[in-house]
């Protein structure tokens, strides 16, 4: 990640960390601890109340930083590690040979063809092919402070030529041989989607089998709680305004329980061309940043659900994505669009801070 993307990516992270948790009696008790690690690309934090020792705690940190490691290396789609089969390797080998992987990578891939099936494709892990051209372009632009020539901009043509290479059936998955395959040679896995919300999961998971209480998870702004405050309040987050430019830095304020809050907007990764600004989250259906929102965020118990949610929701119509949110037991989204209009599912006010 270059200069540009991550000051605003940082900039971004430290106001939801300024406005994670409100002030209280309790507040003397927090105790926040980094993640060494600039995991997926962004900075990690745990902030607990809890009454467990110092050592207690470490042990927390141990294993966020163990998980966040492992997963950054399984997912990376630039790099390969030495003892480990990867996304990188598995692309590397498009077309030319099965690769053995570990379980964990089996499971999280047949995962993610689970939901490209259930949010209509809007969560293709087989779209590298097209993100990577509009990754190039970032690549560019930074290089320009953030702007790119509009006639570097990619052509209609060069993406549709990549879409043909975006087939989830090119996908195969052998459990039996613990292997992975992409049949077509053009095509490459990209799980920027998904791949944060799901390890965000597997860390609460963990750390919930090991006792953690009372403690918030914020892995480069997803949001995952776990308990409640000691004095049995919800803990309190800011839904960040994604136009900069508003007196208003919040949407809104939201009272959490044991839940995830993951947003997907147009705010945080972009570049300039021309007048426009070209935001990271790709329309499946366009191949071109999507327009229909500035921001979608969603609250549910399983953080990579939100997290994929968060994406497709933000590449469909308001009512595409009302139906689909409706159709799930326990999931919320909050809709913010361009002009400041907000829209969001009717259950949302039970998370309103009042």
């Amino acid at each position: 990640m270059k200069k540009f993307i991550s000051v605003l990516l940082l900039l971004c992270i430290v106001l939801s960390l300024f406005s994670c948790v409100t002030e209280s009696k309790d507040d003397e008790k927090k105790r926040n601890r980094e993640i060494s690690g600039f995991y997926f690309n962004t900075y990690s934090q745990i902030s607990t109340y809890n009454d467990d020792s110092d050592e207690k705690i470490e042990s927390y940190v141990k294993t966020a930083d163990e998980v966040l490691s492992y997963y950054h290396k399984l997912f990376d789609i630039y790099f390969e590690y030495s003892g480990i089969n990867n996304i990188k390797t598995i692309n590397k080998n498009a077309g030319k040979a099965p690769v053995v992987v570990d379980k964990e990578l089996l499971v999280f891939l047949e995962y993610c063809k689970e939901l490209y099936t259930f949010t209509g494709g809007k969560t293709n892990v087989m779209f590298g092919s097209v993100l990577k051209i509009w990754h190039d372009c970032r690549e560019l632009a930074e290089e320009g402070s953030g702007y790119l020539d509009p006639s570097l901009l990619p052509t209609a043509d060069a993406l549709a030529e990549a879409a043909k290479h975006t087939s989830i059936d090119s996908l195969v998955i052998d459990r039996e041989a613990s292997t992975v395959y992409i049949t077509d040679p053009h095509a490459s896995i990209d799980v920027g989607a998904i791949a944060k919300g799901y390890t965000v999961d597997v860390l609460y998971k963990r750390l919930l089998a090991d006792g953690a209480d009372s403690t918030v998870l914020n892995i480069g702004g997803n949001i995952r709680t776990i308990g409640l405050k000691p004095n049995g309040e919800r803990w309190v987050t800011g839904l960040k305004n994604p136009d900069y430019s508003s007196d208003e830095p919040l949407i809104c304020r939201l009272k959490l329980g044991s839940v995830s809050l993951v947003t997907s907007g147009d705010y945080e990764r972009y570049f300039v061309s021309g007048d426009v600004n070209y935001h990271h989250i790709i329309d499946t259906a366009t191949l071109y940043p999507a327009r229909y929102f500035s921001s979608v965020s969603i609250l549910a118990d399983n953080s990579g659900l939100a997290d994929a949610l968060s994406t497709a929701l933000f590449c469909m119509p308001y009512e595409q994505g009302l139906a689909l949110i409706e159709s799930l037991e326990d999931v919320e989204a909050i809709w913010v669009y361009a002009d400041g209009t907000v829209k969001s599912t009717k259950n949302v006010e039970f998370y309103s801070e009042k």
